[in-house]
């Protein structure tokens, strides 16, 4: 468990894809190739089955095409300002869509601000993603990189026992098939999982498809989710009361419902509402009758 909670926390989730450029020179395949064959013979090549066509892939052969953050600041006064980001801001620029460009706005964020990082299997996952391919593109990201002579002296992203890289999934999970999924452990809280039956399975074909907008959509929930998992964990630690907690729950609520009224976030409405109607499915499910409580004692 966390042992505080910081000024400063970013709650993020990142969108990836097979990566083209990657597969067409390990593999040796046609410049020419379309990027949907190079998908299918890099998933190929990583051991697709019927049963599972697109298998997990080292975070070399990946392509970053989205991340999301929910960021928390505490003011020196106590209040907390929230927002939600995203990159590309713009997904018709080409220019913001490159990888190179997403991966060095964001940790050249995170090392210039401090947060303390917030995931759902960060650690195995989304993390060494964002370094891999960094390096691959030939990123510079000095500041994100650097390291405190002794643990105790600052934050530190690449330390796994610590409260600057928190991942939800190893505070909260089991082993193997214990552990649960990012929407399992959402559906059990009340919070929104997956949206218009959109998952993670769907983010190769929509990328090829031109839709980057949709998977900045998707990858944005994801983080809401990620956010509502971790004040729910710091609750249950002790961090938040149970009113502090309802008060930053409203917090958040305000931000998607300001949000929502934009042109163009209507997504953000329909998350809001989901949270709405699960929420209140599981208070009623779990409400416990007088009757049947007295019952139960006898």
């Amino acid at each position: 468990m966390f042992k505080r909670i910081e000024s400063n926390v970013w709650a993020f989730d990142a969108e990836w894809v097979p990566d083209p450029v990657t597969g067409r020179a390990l593999y040796e395949l046609p410049a020419d190739m379309p990027d949907s064959e190079v998908f299918a013979e890099i998933w190929r090549q990583n051991g697709a089955t019927d049963e599972e066509p697109q298998p997990y892939l080292k975070a070399a052969l990946c392509r970053v095409v989205s991340i999301a953050a929910v960021t928390r600041r505490r003011r020196e006064d106590g209040t907390v300002d929230l927002k939600l980001v995203s990159l590309p801001r713009n997904p018709e620029d080409p220019l913001e869509c490159t990888e190179a460009v997403i991966l060095e706005r964001f940790l050249r964020r995170v090392g210039e601000r401090n947060p303390a990082l917030v995931g759902f299997n960060s650690q195995n996952s989304d993390l060494p993603v964002f370094i891999q391919r960094a390096v691959a593109n030939g990123v510079a990201a000095q500041s994100f990189c650097a390291r405190p002579a002794k643990p105790w002296e600052g934050r530190d992203y690449f330390a796994r026992d610590t409260d600057w890289n928190i991942d939800l999934m190893r505070l909260v999970g089991g082993w193997g098939k214990a552990t649960p999924a990012l929407a399992e452990l959402a559906a059990a809280c009340g919070i929104p999982g997956k949206l218009d039956n959109f998952h993670g399975g769907l983010v190769a074909e929509t990328w090829l498809a031109g839709d980057l907008r949709r998977i900045v959509e998707y990858n944005e929930c994801d983080a809401l989710t990620t956010y509502l998992l971790w004040l729910r964990v710091a609750h249950f630690a002790g961090f938040l009361s149970a009113a502090e907690y309802e008060t930053e729950q409203a917090g958040l609520r305000t931000l998607l419902t300001e949000k929502a009224q934009e042109p163009g976030n209507e997504y953000l409405g329909t998350y809001l509402e989901e949270w709405d109607r699960l929420r209140a499915l599981v208070a009623d499910q779990r409400a416990v009758a007088p009757d049947s409580a007295a019952s139960a004692d006898a």
